[in-house]
C-alpha cells in the first residue's frame, strides 16, 4: 500500500523527493551534516501525510498533498538550508500566508466533519468564524514556538522581534480569514477558484465521514 501511495504522486511531489535524495548523498559526501540532517528531516516530514492517511483513512486529494510537500520543502529546505527567508524579504510573508490559507481549509474540514457533512447543521458564516478561529491559533502558536526557541536555545527565528512577530500575525490572519471565506463560499454553493474545488475534492474522496452531505 505504501509503495502505491509513493508511486502515484504527482511529478511536482516526485521531483522534490529526488532533490532531497540527491542533496542527501551531496552532504554525506562533502561531510556537510547539517544538510545532509536538514534533507533528511524534511523528506520524512514530506510523508507524514502519507502515514496520516493510512493512519485514520482519509484520502487527501493529490492537489492537496502536493501543497503539503512543496510547504515543507519551501520551509524547511529552502528556508533554512538555503537560507530563503534571509535572501528574499517575501519568502517569509509567502510562507506564513500559504500555511494560513491552509490551516483554515483544514479547519473548516474539521468543523464540517464534525457536522457530518450537513450544510444545515449551523449558519455557514459561524463554520467559517470557528475555521478562521482554528488557523489563527494555529498560527498564535508557532509565533509562540519562535519566541520560546529564541529564548531557550539563543535561535533567531523572530529576526526583528516585535516587528516580525506583528508582521507574520497580520499576514496568518489574512490568509486564514480567505481560507475561511473560501469555506464559507462553498457552503453557499458559490465558486472561488479551484479552491472551492478542492473542498468538494476532499468531500467526495472522503464520504462516510460526511453522511449527510448533500449537494
Amino acid at each position: 500500500m505504501w509503495h502505491d501511495r509513493l508511486r502515484n504522486q504527482p511529478l511536482i511531489v516526485r521531483a522534490v523527493w529526488t532533490v532531497l535524495g540527491l542533496a542527501f548523498v551531496v552532504a554525506l559526501f562533502t561531510a556537510r551534516w547539517s544538510l545532509a540532517f536538514v534533507s533528511i528531516a524534511t523528506f520524512g516530514l514530506s510523508l507524514l501525510p502519507v502515514l496520516f492517511q493510512s493512519r485514520f483513512g482519509i484520502h487527501l486529494p493529490v492537489r492537496f498533498f502536493a501543497g503539503i510537500v512543496i510547504f515543507v520543502f519551501a520551509t524547511i529546505f529552502l528556508g533554512e538550508a538555503f537560507d530563503f527567508y534571509n535572501r528574499f524579504w517575501w519568502w517569509d510573508v509567502a510562507l506564513h500566508g500559504g500555511s494560513a490559507l491552509g490551516f483554515g481549509l483544514i479547519g473548516f474540514l474539521f468543523v464540517f466533519m464534525l457536522f457530518e457533512g450537513d450544510r444545515y447543521a449551523a449558519p455557514a458564516w459561524a463554520i467559517a468564524f470557528v475555521s478562521f478561529c482554528f488557523a489563527l491559533s494555529i498560527g498564535t502558536i508557532w509565533e509562540i514556538f519562535e519566541f520560546g526557541m529564541d529564548q531557550v536555545f539563543g535561535m533567531n527565528m523572530q529576526k526583528t522581534g516585535l516587528v516580525d512577530t506583528m508582521w507574520d500575525l497580520i499576514v496568518d490572519t489574512v490568509g486564514a480569514g480567505f481560507g475561511a471565506m473560501v469555506g464559507f463560499f462553498y457552503l453557499k454553493r458559490l465558486e472561488l477558484g479551484g479552491l472551492t474545488g478542492l473542498l468538494q475534492e476532499f468531500v467526495e474522496k472522503n464520504r462516510r465521514f460526511f453522511q449527510k452531505f448533500r449537494r
